[in-house]
């Protein structure tokens, strides 16, 4: 998929308030400081399009994009450790959680795992619960520049091993950096037959 336009539509403080649209919608999240929105500015080749901090819990809204006129990019608050109060995380969970359970126009949802550490129970637990709600989703592992080719193919491994013992069969995978741009060409083009998947009507 080559990326004509990405252009920001708006940002939200609670589902109702999100955009009116019939287009599909691919949604971001993870735990914070995982690497989302450089992952989201390398896939739209724009390198200002999210905002790139160093501080977890950076996004605090839902934040639509519209991307060649015929899909959403969503990014979407982190969840997990952030410099925020108990309150405001409460709030950004109830946030994530109507959208993810309620937005009809919800294609799938991408969720980020920093591949440099072991299988984190945040993760492991949020995945069980997308699984147990029917959300449909796929795991990006982020920041694999970080890690010589034979730690990263072991860490991808474990994690599967530890998804296969409640899981029989595994949502889509993808393997990036943000840094050297890998994994870009295979989400895209992933988002690109998922799309014609639904406008041929399968």
């Amino acid at each position: 998929m080559i990326i004509r336009s990405a252009n920001f539509v708006k940002s939200s403080a609670e589902l109702k308030q999100c955009p009116e649209h019939n287009l599909p919608e691919y949604a971001f999240i993870g735990r914070s400081n995982v690497g989302k929105s450089s992952l989201i500015n390398m896939l739209t080749g724009i390198n200002t399009l999210a905002k790139v901090s160093s501080t977890p819990g950076k996004t605090q809204l839902i934040n639509h994009f519209e991307i060649n006129k015929s899909w959403y990019l969503v990014d979407l608050p982190g969840y997990g450790y952030a410099k925020t109060g108990k309150k405001q995380r409460a709030v950004f969970a109830q946030m994530n959680t109507k959208y993810i359970t309620n937005r009809e126009t919800l294609t799938c949802l991408f969720v980020l795992i920093d591949s440099r550490h072991e299988p984190q129970q945040i993760d492991t637990t949020f995945i069980g619960w997308l699984g147990a709600n029917g959300i449909p989703f796929a795991l990006i592992f982020t920041k694999s520049d970080k890690l010589k080719p034979a730690v990263l193919k072991t860490n991808i491994e474990a994690y599967k091993n530890h998804l296969y013992e409640t899981w029989e069969e595994l949502p889509p995978i993808f393997i990036s950096s943000s840094t050297n741009r890998s994994g870009r060409e295979e989400i895209l083009d992933y988002i690109a037959q998922v799309n014609t998947s639904l406008e041929s009507g399968e």
